[in-house]
């Protein structure tokens, strides 16, 4: 009798680990020389990432100005000016009107920090992945980029800091865009 039970007690352990497998329930064991492929971000995605987030970067740069153009009118429309006396010389209304211009343009400078942060918020479960891969990039413009010392202020070198690139064919483009302007300055014309 205690054989049987022995024999129903391995085959239930045996049933039961034949399950696990099946459902997926069993735990793996990951060394520390394995790496996990999803920490790794590759290219294709980086770059289409880094496509929206300049697209992020672009589309809140619209509101930003637009609201500082509003604060501006909203501040300097309310003051109480007497119009023969000057502000620095200048016409008070055409002062107001330069500062009402200068907060379009401190809008239009924080539009694209503030579209970061959100694009950066949003992303915000693989920030990590895509920072270092950001560094790599980098260090590959700098690499593959031309000697700033040969442009010119008529000839400057196209997207130096690459700022365009948003995919693999975008950065082949840019490579053969370096080598050319590389060719064009390093090289004597015949």
């Amino acid at each position: 009798m205690s054989a049987k039970l022995l024999e129903r007690n391995l085959l239930h352990r045996a049933s039961g680990l034949r399950l696990a497998f099946k459902t997926g329930s069993a735990r793996a064991t990951r060394f520390n020389s394995t790496t996990s492929p999803t920490n790794q971000l590759n290219w294709q995605e980086f770059l289409k990432l880094r496509g929206s987030r300049r697209k992020w970067q672009a589309v809140t740069t619209i509101p930003a100005s637009v609201l500082g153009f509003l604060g501006g009118v909203a501040y300097f429309g309310n003051l109480e000016t007497d119009p023969t006396k000057l502000i620095m010389g200048v016409d008070p209304f055409m002062f107001y009107g330069f500062c009402t211009v200068g907060c379009v343009g401190a809008g239009a400078l924080i539009g694209p920090t503030i579209g970061s942060a959100i694009w950066r918020f949003s992303n915000r479960n693989s920030i990590a992945l895509i920072d270092v891969r950001e560094r790599e990039f980098l260090q590959h413009i700098a690499k593959k980029r031309v000697d700033p010392t040969l442009q010119s202020p008529t000839n400057p070198i196209p997207d130096y800091y690459g700022e365009k690139i948003g995919s693999l064919h975008q950065y082949r483009q840019w490579l053969r865009d370096q080598g050319k302007y590389r060719r064009k300055h390093v090289l004597p014309e015949n």
